[in-house]
């Protein structure tokens, strides 16, 4: 019998792993995670409200030196029509699993979403929020988060 190749992995990104692809920097252990999901050759996906924190993020970088409007609105149609990402659907499911995490005490709604998405779509979320870990262990709630530290070993560059 002959081995199956091994399904890729089934990632979605926490809104700082999208920044990089919009010009904004996010860190070393994002970028990190990054190069090792390609590495992977896993298969990726956003949702269109990390786009919406991403777009606030830019609202308050906008007026800073550093931000680039022009490569933002190159990333973003990158993300949203290039063939590197794949944007889950929300359903009520995922709403109604985010308003239950704010009821039991996770203000934060992008993240209830994302965590939502993740359990309901079978995802492993990619995220570098604490906070959210804690969030989930405290609760013993299903444990679909991961970090990038969790992804494996990625090859540098070489120079």
């Amino acid at each position: 019998m002959r081995n199956r190749p091994a399904e890729p992995a089934r990632i979605l990104l926490d809104t700082s792993f999208l920044l990089p692809s919009l010009g904004i920097e996010t860190g070393r252990e994002v970028m990190g995670g990054l190069r090792k999901l390609t590495d992977l050759k896993a298969d990726v996906h956003y949702s269109q409200f990390s786009i919406l924190e991403s777009l606030w993020v830019a609202a308050r970088l906008s007026k800073t030196p550093s931000f680039d409007e022009d490569r933002f609105r190159l990333g973003l149609r990158s993300i949203l029509a290039g063939r590197s990402y794949r944007k889950v659907v929300e359903g009520p499911e995922a709403f109604d699993e985010a308003l239950k995490l704010h009821s039991v005490g996770h203000t934060d709604m992008i993240d209830n979403i994302l965590y939502a998405n993740s359990t309901l779509l079978d995802l492993k979320l990619l995220t570098v929020d604490d906070q959210l870990k804690h969030f989930i262990r405290d609760k013993q709630l299903a444990d679909t988060l991961i970090s990038p530290r969790e992804l494996g070993p990625y090859r540098q560059a070489s120079t």
